[in-house]
């Protein structure tokens, strides 16, 4: 199993809302990075990794795992070759 780390603004995607996905997840999308592209195109279902808040906050508040593995980016414009994976929130940190 690999660890990752998943960063987020959180006035765009919050923990909190991931964690009201809930069991279902929701997709990681917006990545337009190669290297980061690579990176989802790595990850396995079960691999977890931290949920950092970037911006504001600036701080790990919980953990992720993946539970789909990476597929196209329905967010991407037609052609693009962008993937997303699909996560669910593990736990929180008491103390990010």
């Amino acid at each position: 199993m690999a660890f990752w780390l998943y960063k987020s603004e959180p006035f765009k995607w919050s923990w909190d809302q991931q964690v009201k996905a809930g069991a279902k997840g929701t997709h990681w999308d917006g990545v337009r990075n190669h290297l980061a592209k690579l990176n989802l195109m790595a990850m396995k279902k079960g691999d977890q990794g931290f949920f950092y808040h970037s911006n504001e906050g600036k701080e790990i508040v919980g953990i992720v795992e993946v539970i789909r593995e990476a597929y196209p980016d329905p967010t991407a414009e037609a052609g693009e070759p962008w993937v997303v994976v699909d996560l669910k929130a593990v736990k929180p940190f008491k103390r990010p």
